[in-house]
């Protein structure tokens, strides 16, 4: 075909239709002749397009036009079973994708546009209470979107809202000494130890669920994090690694738990070096529903608000042994925790200062229960266990 000026055309062909527009048509570098999407109102604005196209072919900047159209739910699932991951991220990015990015779903890969994310993003936060699950749900359609485009399915990620994967944790709440005292006393004496070690540990739940015999020194009065044992949604709980290489740990414990700990292995803990340390009242391993029950019927008796989770006796553990004498870097071992900033990784804290951790814990938890007792001289002394020796 001749172009304007009676020279023959290199790069693709125009024709002109029925109707008076112009259509055009070029070679891939596949060799198949692809259509433009559009027509054209004159042939000089179709000869620009492909020259647009040749460009990008010369370049390497060409994309298939037809290669985004892959479904999302398809490339999602996909996205999702590729992956080495934890059983219960595996279950956070399935629930994402199913309750929370339902939205595109149907769509293909490139019809999710920038300005389809700013809505969905802006209708979940219009309409629901879930701030922080829409975070979590961007910051996954974000990934699967990148990996999209580095399998050329599209060209730019239309993810692109700043700070719209960020999430804002409220402020931890922490109790008081008494507090969680009180908490340990109506939760039940099977559950007790596990209030204890979730503040003055402090373990985290999958951790303490994880607990065997032979992961206890009572005489020393060491507990060996070794293992996390996570609930998935379907309520079975899968036995892991800890939360980073942190979380493997040996914590001291203060003294005023030794009592405590012995009462516990002696009347609810399974036998056996294997046997778990947290058992329900029917021999099996806790369920996260019933002990919820529990917890939050504890909460409501000691009187303390709905937003104090179980989670946050971790917080109530940190501030005092901060307030102890503790270092940052100490209290970082003690919880297992790590952090990506250079300079702490150079620090250090043995087994020799864990113990003082503990003892100036012990002190702290100690002078607070005194001054309690002060103030209430009148109260009968009981069978209160949590007054330790």
């Amino acid at each position: 075909m001749a172009n304007s000026k009676g020279r023959r055309r290199r790069f693709g062909a125009i024709r002109r239709l029925p109707s008076g527009r112009y259509q055009a048509r070029y070679p891939g570098p596949d060799g198949v002749m692809r259509p433009a999407p559009v027509t054209f109102e004159t042939k000089a604005d179709a000869d620009d397009w492909l020259a647009e196209r040749q460009t990008e072919i010369r370049r390497g900047e060409w994309r298939d036009p037809e290669a985004g159209a892959v479904s999302f739910q398809a490339y999602a699932d996909k996205w999702v079973d590729e992956r080495e991951l934890a059983p219960l991220t595996r279950d956070l990015y399935r629930y994402l994708l199913d309750k929370h990015l339902f939205a595109f779903a149907e769509s293909d890969v490139d019809e999710i546009t920038a300005p389809r994310v700013r809505e969905w993003r802006a209708d979940r936060l219009r309409t629901t209470n879930a701030k922080t699950m829409t975070a979590k749900a961007y910051r996954l359609l974000k990934a699967i979107m990148e990996t999209a485009v580095d399998d050329e399915l599209i060209t730019r990620n239309p993810c692109r809202i700043k700070g719209a994967g960020k999430e804002k944790a409220a402020e931890r709440r922490i109790a008081t000494v008494a507090q969680v005292d009180a908490l340990a006393e109506a939760v039940g004496m099977r559950w007790r130890l596990m209030v204890y070690l979730g503040a003055y540990g402090p373990m985290r739940p999958e951790e303490l669920a994880g607990l065997r015999r032979r992961d206890v020194d009572l005489d020393n009065l060491r507990v060996r994090v070794r293992l996390a044992e996570p609930e998935r949604m379907n309520g079975r709980r899968v036995q892991g690694d800890t939360k980073s290489e942190a979380g493997t740990r040996t914590v001291i414990l203060p003294a005023f738990l030794r009592r405590e700990l012995r009462w516990h292995l002696e009347n609810y803990a399974e036998p056996g070096p294997d046997g778990l340390i947290f058992v329900g009242e029917k021999g099996a391993p806790f369920r996260r529903s019933t002990f919820g029950r529990k917890w939050r019927k504890a909460r409501e008796a000691v009187g303390m608000s709905e937003g104090f989770r179980f989670y946050d006796l971790r917080h109530t553990g940190h501030t005092l042994s901060t307030r102890s004498g503790a270092t940052l870097k100490d209290t970082m071992v003690r919880a297992g925790q790590s952090s990506e900033k250079a300079a702490l990784i150079y620090q250090h804290s043995d087994d020799e200062r864990q113990a003082e951790v503990a003892a100036g814990l012990d002190a702290t938890v100690r002078k607070a229960r005194a001054a309690a007792r002060e103030k209430q001289p009148d109260r009968p002394s009981g069978t209160n266990l949590a007054r330790g020796e």
